[in-house]
């Protein structure tokens, strides 16, 4: 199979002048495994782009490494029913994941499937340490539209979420897109990783909703903040909060809602004073 993002379809469309035959852009979803050791540890329905980052990002974000250096080796095998991404870690992680292995086969919607107790649903997080990170209330405001220009993907498709990296003053320094809101998020943190960036210095910027898995995702990967176009779930505020992350929703049209620990947020006029 092709590991191409995306498919030309035929079709037809239909509308009030008539019918047309058309071609259209479409995103693929492609079975993706992450392998610890030889050993499924998830499989998740994901575009087939930037898979490398996936795979670093969703390792560290789900507590399978807790540092880069834990990774011996590393590869990426594609196959006629998906792709593995294979990993390769030293034996005290190994041992560790086998203590706690869980299957997460599931839909795009949901970024909790196959866990296997309430309490991995709602597991414990950390409070970021750091408050060093300050944006502009312009800053946070103009975030998902200084998204907007670098969602190639969503463009010809229709059908991508986008996560974008924003830091003071330099804008939107690193963007990736998925069909699946906590893969794109994942994509993220791994392309952060790769590229040496400290997620301390930056938000994160979604297209989605804003829901708790999320919330936790920036949690352990150290994002102090976390900005949205649309709402955040109650529980994701409840998490923010005792998480210590800065969480702003209804990011468009020049402003926006702040939930939790507006203090990294600052007036303009202030800072120019």
């Amino acid at each position: 199979m092709s590991a191409a993002p995306t498919f030309s379809a035929p079709g037809w469309s239909h509308r009030k002048d008539g019918t047309l035959a058309v071609h259209r852009t479409l995103l693929e979803e492609t079975p993706v495994a992450i392998v610890f050791n030889g050993t499924a540890q998830a499989v998740m329905m994901a575009t087939p782009a930037d898979i490398a980052d996936f795979a670093h990002g969703f390792a560290l974000t789900e507590g399978a490494i807790t540092d880069p250096a834990q990774i011996e080796g590393f590869e990426i095998v594609t196959h006629p029913q998906g792709i593995e991404a294979r990993f390769w870690l030293t034996e005290d992680r190994a041992d560790a994941l086998a203590d706690r292995r869980r299957s997460m086969a599931g839909p795009v919607g949901c970024g909790l499937c196959g866990i296997d107790s309430l309490e991995q649903a709602l597991r414990p997080v950390p409070r970021i340490a750091g408050d060093g990170l300050r944006l502009t209330r312009r800053e946070v405001a103009g975030a998902t539209d200084a998204l907007r220009p670098h969602q190639a993907l969503h463009d010809v498709t229709h059908a991508t979420h986008a996560a974008g990296f924003l830091m003071p003053g330099r804008g939107m320094v690193l963007v990736r897109e998925d069909v699946g809101r906590h893969n794109a998020l994942d994509k993220l943190i791994g392309a952060l990783a790769a590229q040496g960036i400290d997620p301390a210095n930056g938000a994160a910027v979604m297209t989605s909703r804003l829901s708790v898995e999320l919330v936790q995702k920036c949690a352990v990967a150290g994002v102090p903040a976390l900005i949205a176009v649309s709402a955040p779930t109650a529980q994701a505020v409840r998490v923010a909060e005792t998480s210590r992350i800065t969480l702003a929703a209804f990011a468009r049209q020049g402003g926006f809602d702040v939930y939790s620990h507006p203090h990294r947020i600052t007036d303009e006029a202030l800072d120019v004073a």
